[in-house]
């Protein structure tokens, strides 16, 4: 078993990717830029402001010791010239999302956020946001959002592909009665949670947790995906994410061909059991140039048999999902 604290290689490695490799992975973005998805403006359901597709350690020395405006507006940009309209941002530890929702009107971008992610001490998230190590600090994390104006609560469950051997992730996911109760009280404070979660164990204690997106969702089995349909939740892929590794040099080809395949492989298995799957492609990360990433990602998953109406309507529902506080029982 691997220690929760250990190097986390894999998204957000802090090696960087040269032009050429950037260009190789978003090979088809730029025929796609003349094709967008939606009448009214693309929704980028999965991002990152602060980071910017080629270098995550350049970009977080870039913003922390305050954010960056120039890097940050340059950004929108990429966005606003690509036809995103609506952008959902993961989080991060240094309130470049926060800035990004307030100046985003000017780019005629809506950006929803939970200002920063919130992890287990010592387990991965360290670098999209603060950590709790028990339930009161978690409680207190929940008040800092709410101070911030977060949109919803992200929780970080698991750790990330490695890319060393199939299945292989840099730490263990959450506990699954730990998982339950960061979601029950998320939810008791009327927050929405978007879930980052991978391994098919802890995708299931999220879902039954009742987490209502899941981010990411490497390796889930046939009874995640059931779940998924029953339980009416939205499902985001990343898969442009990860096919950025095929390419990049220092991580095993193989294994990142062989993710991306068994990613589509659940896709098109939860496509046909009914599952809402929304477009986003972890814009930001490494590979993932914002902009260009989100139109690969409406082409990797019409590969895997969504119409364009299928996916907006997902998307749709996800943004009126997050988009304001909830409710519940």
């Amino acid at each position: 078993m691997k220690k929760p604290g250990a190097l986390c290689t894999g998204l957000f490695g802090a090696q960087s990717l040269h032009a050429g490799d950037i260009l190789c992975v978003m090979k088809c973005a730029e025929d796609l830029t003349r094709t967008r998805p939606y009448a009214d403006g693309i929704y980028e359901c999965h991002g990152h402001l602060m980071m910017d597709g080629a270098d995550f350690a350049s970009a977080r020395n870039r913003h922390k010791n305050g954010v960056d405006e120039t890097a940050l507006r340059k950004a929108l940009e990429d966005l606003r010239s690509a036809g995103v309209r609506y952008f959902r941002d993961g989080g991060d530890a240094y309130g470049v999302s926060a800035l990004g929702r307030d100046i985003a009107p000017e780019y005629g971008i809506e950006v929803i956020t939970p200002v920063f992610a919130i992890h287990k001490k010592g387990y991965y998230g360290s670098i999209v946001g603060r950590s709790y190590d028990g339930t009161a600090s978690f409680h207190r994390r929940i008040d800092e959002l709410r101070e911030a104006k977060g949109n919803f609560v992200k929780l970080m469950l698991s750790g990330i592909i490695t890319f060393r051997t199939w299945g292989d992730l840099s730490c263990e996911g959450l506990d699954p009665d730990e998982i339950k109760e960061l979601v029950n009280i998320a939810h008791s404070e009327g927050y929405r949670v978007m879930a980052h979660v991978n391994g098919a164990k802890t995708i299931r204690a999220a879902l039954l947790a009742g987490a209502d997106s899941i981010e990411h969702g490497y390796f889930a089995g046939r009874e995640d995906l059931e779940l998924m349909a029953e339980k009416n939740v939205i499902w985001v892929p990343t898969l442009t994410a990860v096919e950025a590794f095929v390419e990049r040099g220092g991580f095993d080809r193989s294994v990142a061909e062989k993710t991306v395949e068994e990613q589509e492989k659940n896709i098109r298995q939860a496509h046909g059991l009914g599952v809402l799957i929304a477009a986003g492609s972890d814009s930001g990360a490494v590979g993932v140039l914002h902009g260009k990433g989100i139109l690969r990602e409406h082409e990797l998953l019409a590969r895997c048999g969504l119409t364009a109406e299928e996916a907006e309507t997902a998307d749709k529902e996800l943004w009126n999902r997050f988009s304001g506080r909830v409710n519940y029982p």
